[in-house]
């Protein structure tokens, strides 16, 4: 197509009589990249979705203009779509684990796009494989091709996603929270190959509640609210200059560009208790904790080696690190979910986990299991879909040993302590936002009147307003219970904000532990500087990169014309 241009003028999209998207209007040239942002339910994938024909069952879709390539969007036949998706228009869907084939290797899933639309022969396909794994930054490329969704990191998941979207060089790319689960040197690449995207004349739509990743790829923003568009423009002048009341609140829950201790979302300063002074008891201590895989290729690798650490009480530990460095092994550990293959955790002076003399049997840990608890990054998948959410309280509170009687009042209680309202108890989870269901997840983890929780990407899933909201939740919980957090994230900026002390991981080891503004304002380690400089930062900041005199690790690939160059970065 000599023409590449998206049009959308006038779109509407209704559900059973419901207006959810009215009157959205852009255009996107080739070469270009437009970003959607706004909170859920804004109508930012809806509208995405419509682009390709998979809005959803029962929506009606109208426009005056809707169009790609000079071609009509809006009556096309299953048929027409499926020539066009993946060859014309690729897209990245935000959650990996839901759109890979769980029953397959993620290589194969990438092949299929291939083979769909007939491109090479049978060798030159498995080779283009590899090629677009390493492209986007995954790690022995033929090892992990052979590897189903859920043998992969969150991080690794959607960099196979993201592969298979440019697996045929498409015209357009929508991506939906592309870097949403990767951490900042992955997501540093990421965006370096979307930016090669639009270095070859193509074009980009990004949906993203990231704004400092929107701040690195936009040239146009376009702000939704309730459906509707309330601001557009030049980036640089969108997120530097908004002009409406709710681009400025967008911008300022931003945990980044806050103190520790402020809040993020706007309402009146609850009161919260003093924090403790002086040295406050050890609640959970690691000491050189291992743990080994054995990989589908029979090799073994050794994913924690040599970790130690200590969580006191009303503390936050904050642990970062690239997907595969060992953080969420380290959590399961640390929760008694998983056996280390050498070293101890004590949790309340009393062992919890280890190997040989101290090894710990479940029956001996069940008593303290009410003492820790844990928010996961996907609440969906860790309730049961057929319960309500006062069922899923009711069980955490069963399991508590709290009885039938007092279940009631405590489930009402925990919602009022999570800022839900009552009548949410007769909801199920696919009835609510994600914002509720974190923070169902949050009462639940809370039930047991729990010393610890770990909380493994509480956060990275939630559009900014809404991450505000939890992390000034957690806070409070914080300051009222006395709870200690191990506190687990890719995203620097929300480390920042919410630790004390942050652990630095990077193949499986520790290679720098410090308090939070010492490590953020004097890294000491070069993995942790590298870390630091491929953070986003939104334009006018003020917040200066740490650009560190290294080897580079990975590079990402620019295409002009028939050559292909790589850029080490």
């Amino acid at each position: 197509m000599s023409d590449k241009r998206l049009v959308v003028e006038g779109l509407d999209i209704d559900f059973a009589g419901r207006r959810v998207v009215h009157n959205v209007s852009f255009t996107v040239e080739p070469g270009t990249t437009l970003a959607l942002v706004g909170e859920s339910g804004s109508g930012k994938s809806v509208t995405a979705r419509s682009l390709i024909g998979l809005s959803g069952v029962g929506a009606r879709i109208s426009a005056r203009t809707l169009s790609y390539g000079g071609q009509d969007l809006l009556s096309r036949s299953e048929r027409q779509w499926r020539e066009l998706r993946g060859a014309q228009i690729g897209f990245v869907l935000q959650d990996a684990l839901v759109s890979l084939d769980p029953l397959r290797p993620v290589g194969k899933e990438i092949l299929e796009v291939l083979q769909t639309h007939r491109w090479g022969d049978k060798h030159s396909r498995q080779a283009r494989v590899l090629e677009l794994l390493e492209t986007v930054g995954v790690p022995e490329p033929a090892l992990r091709a052979r590897q189903r969704p859920d043998q992969l990191s969150g991080g690794l998941r959607q960099r196979a996603l993201i592969a298979s979207a440019l697996a045929l060089n498409p015209g357009l790319v929508i991506a939906d929270e592309p870097t949403t689960a990767l951490d900042a040197t992955v997501q540093a690449q990421i965006l370096g190959v979307l930016q090669a995207i639009k270095a070859r004349g193509d074009s980009l739509l990004i949906i993203s509640h990231d704004l400092a990743v929107v701040a690195q790829l936009a040239d146009q923003v376009l702000v939704l609210r309730h459906g509707e568009v309330v601001e557009q423009g030049p980036m640089e002048q969108v997120l530097r200059n908004p002009r409406h009341a709710y681009t400025r609140s967008l911008l300022d829950a931003v945990p980044a560009e806050h103190a520790r201790g402020t809040r993020l979302s706007p309402g009146n300063e609850p009161d919260r208790a003093a924090r403790p002074t002086g040295e406050a008891p050890v609640l959970l201590q690691a000491r050189e904790v291992i743990k080994r895989y054995v990989g589908p290729d029979q090799q073994v690798r050794q994913v924690v080696n040599g970790v130690s650490f200590e969580l006191r009480a009303g503390r936050t530990l904050g642990i970062v690190g690239e997907s595969g460095s060992g953080k969420t092994t380290v959590a399961r550990i640390a929760l008694g979910l998983l056996d280390p293959d050498g070293g101890s955790v004590s949790f309340l002076d009393q062992p919890w986990a280890g190997t040989g003399a101290a090894t710990v049997a479940e029956k001996d840990r069940r008593a303290r299991r009410r003492d820790i608890s844990v928010i996961y990054q996907d609440p969906l998948s860790s309730f049961d879909p057929r319960w309500s959410v006062g069922q899923i309280l009711a069980d955490a509170l069963d399991v508590a040993g709290i009885s039938p009687v007092e279940q009631a009042r405590r489930v009402l209680r925990l919602l009022d302590q999570v800022r839900l309202p009552a009548e949410l108890a007769s909801r199920r989870p696919l009835q609510l936002s994600g914002g509720q269901r974190q923070r169902v997840a949050i009462a639940r983890a809370i039930a047991s009147n729990p010393r610890v929780i770990v909380c493994d990407e509480p956060v990275s899933a939630l559009d900014v307003s809404v991450q505000a909201q939890v992390l000034d939740l957690l806070a409070d919980l914080q300051a009222e219970l006395g709870l200690a957090y191990l506190f687990i994230s890719h995203d620097l900026g929300v480390i920042r904000h919410v630790s004390d002390e942050v652990l630095v991981m990077r193949h499986g080891q520790v290679v720098e532990r410090a308090p939070v503004e010492t490590l953020f304002d004097h890294p000491q380690h070069e993995y942790t500087r590298r870390l630091l400089g491929a953070v986003p930062r939104l334009p006018g900041s003020g917040v200066s990169l740490v650009v560190p005199p290294i080897e580079p690790e990975y590079a990402v690939l620019i295409y002009d014309e028939s050559r292909l160059w790589k850029i080490a970065i």
